[in-house]
């Protein structure tokens, strides 16, 4: 074999048999792996032949696979947002770059546990399911939702301005309040608090304020906004 590891989008046979070995190899298939590096060695040793459409088809499925694989391994399971390995990866990656504003906005089920406890887990799980959704539609690209933990969901919204960042909470909650929850279950209904951070300060730092915001719209009466503005905390007026 060459001593240049071959690109994956090389038409040439050779490169394919080494790219499908190396994705089979990924999975765990070491033997089937070890099958297409001796064939590619046997290759290196003569001519190379065309690519077979067979085989390129192969490779072409296993890449797909293997991304999708990728993928879900960032998916919380349940909410088909992001997991918490996602979140913090983001996360460390955007607050160590001072040059880009950034926004965090901590989201919290109110009285979570009374749900379970009056309807039960299995609607309990839809309950997140249908937050996580609710929580997704409204956040702008480059941001994104992610599962921060329990009935914990968190917004990281980069390149956003403060007052934005307020704006895109504040509809995100009304969107909960508002949302039509008796289609799940007659005598259900959902709410929301959440804290805004946005401030030029350290990664713990930022987490640690957005989790004191959220606690104070839970003190000032839960399904509120809370944001920090002039050294003071304030909590968003609204009507449902």
């Amino acid at each position: 074999m060459t001593s240049e590891r071959a690109r994956p989008d090389e038409t040439d046979l050779l490169s394919l048999h080494e790219a499908i070995a190396e994705l089979h190899a990924s999975q765990g298939d070491f033997r089937t792996a070890y099958e297409h590096l001796r064939t590619a060695l046997g290759i290196a040793r003569t001519s190379r032949p065309p690519v077979p459409e067979q085989l390129r088809r192969e490779f072409d499925r296993l890449r797909r696979e293997r991304a999708q694989a990728r993928e879900d391994s960032l998916r919380d399971a349940l909410t088909a947002v992001y997991n918490r390995r996602y979140l913090d990866s983001r996360l460390a990656d955007l607050l160590g770059d001072a040059r880009t504003p950034l926004a965090v906005v901590l989201i919290d089920i109110d009285l979570f546990k009374r749900v379970n406890d009056t309807f039960g887990h299995l609607v309990g799980d839809q309950v997140l399911r249908r937050v996580a959704q609710l929580l997704r539609d409204g956040v702008p690209a480059p941001g994104f939702c992610a599962r921060y933990g329990g009935e914990e969901f968190m917004l990281v919204l980069p390149e956003v301005q403060p007052g934005t960042a307020l704006r895109i909470a504040e509809h995100a909650r009304r969107r909960v309040a508002q949302h039509a929850w008796s289609e799940i279950c007659p005598g259900l209904g959902v709410t929301v608090s959440a804290g805004v951070s946005h401030e030029p300060v350290s990664g713990p730092e930022q987490l640690r304020m957005a989790d004191d915001l959220l606690y104070a719209a839970k003190h000032a009466g839960r399904n509120r906004v809370a944001y920090r503005v002039r050294g003071g905390v304030r909590v968003l007026e609204h009507c449902q």
